[in-house]
């Protein structure tokens, strides 16, 4: 994918798409747009993110959600929050690009603020914004709901540390949950709540493996939940290799094939999502043949003077 940010800068752009198979333009676009973003900005998630990831698409509300990656395994436990008829309701396993911009926000601001307390309202509109996510409409009720399941269920993180089980205490995500209200007010956001507070588990475990990614590149793909969970998945993976790795279809399909029943499904949706994660990482290099992929030591997704402020 390096070759094509090649292109871009020996040729420019319109040459560049012209010297690729149509089917690959809208990857050049990308990277165009990637090259030419000079904003620094940092997003953080937890590693475990990294190495797991979220449904694709909606399961039924009271199925749970297992997904292992590299010495990790993520379980999701669907949960109840009160109804307004003072009962409660079943929600469902939180999935798909929204839900993930959502937990990318609540991570984000609360390394930067240093406070599992995260602010709503204005400062969660106008992310959503920088994200492309409209916020008004149908998006507007697709993020209400994201929100609720993100509030309702709980997780855990089960990582394999050699000769014992290190894991992340089960537990919710929020404490009090997002609460989001009917309204026909085209400003819907702004009826948030003030602010809500990651559990103390999470936010401990996300302060102790914090990792950065750039905000421009979620933006650039925030519609495409594969290519998101690819772009992270790589931001933490690269530049810490000291030589190639090569990783199978199988473990592909295993860590990122939800919902494709086997590799020859799955193998398409993942190359297209690969494409469009490395053309906003114009610094990664993987290579792809009929064994798998392999990853090389690669330049991180944001500078290093960024990344020490985490520490």
């Amino acid at each position: 994918m390096g070759t094509l940010h090649e292109l871009i800068r020996t040729h420019g752009l319109e040459d560049a798409r012209r010297l690729v198979p149509e089917q690959e333009r809208p990857f050049v676009d990308l990277a165009a747009e990637a090259l030419a973003t000079e904003s620094k900005a940092l997003g953080i998630t937890y590693a475990g993110f990294c190495l797991t990831s979220l449904p694709h698409k909606a399961l039924p509300d009271e199925q749970h959600w297992e997904r292992a990656g590299h010495k990790v395994k993520l379980l999701i436990e669907p949960g109840r929050l009160p109804d307004s008829d003072g009962g409660t309701r079943l929600y469902g396993v939180p999935y798909g690009s929204r839900a993930r911009l959502i937990l990318l926000y609540l991570q984000t601001r609360a390394i930067q603020t240093g406070s599992p307390e995260v602010e709503l309202g204005g400062s969660m509109r106008d992310w959503m914004s920088r994200m492309n996510v409209s916020t008004g409409g149908k998006s507007y009720k697709d993020v209400r709901e994201q929100a609720n399941r993100i509030s309702a269920c709980n997780l855990t993180f089960i990582w394999d540390r050699g000769n014992r089980k290190s894991e992340f205490a089960k537990d919710s995500i929020v404490k009090g949950g997002i609460q989001l209200y009917d309204t026909d007010d085209e400003q819907q956001l702004r009826l948030w709540v003030d602010t809500v507070r990651l559990s103390d588990s999470f936010f401990r475990a996300l302060r102790e493996h914090p990792v950065p990614i750039w905000e421009p590149a979620v933006k650039l793909i925030s519609n495409k939940s594969m290519a998101i969970d690819l772009y992270i998945w790589l931001a933490y993976r690269l530049h810490v290799l000291s030589a190639a790795t090569p990783v199978t279809w199988v473990a592909l399909h295993g860590q990122f094939g939800a919902g494709y029943k086997n590799v020859f499904q799955f193998k398409p949706r993942f190359l297209d999502a690969l494409k469009a994660a490395l053309a906003v990482y114009p610094d990664a290099k993987v290579t792809v043949d009929e064994t798998g992929i392999t990853l090389l030591p690669s330049r991180a997704p944001v500078p290093e003077r960024h990344s020490v402020l985490l520490g």
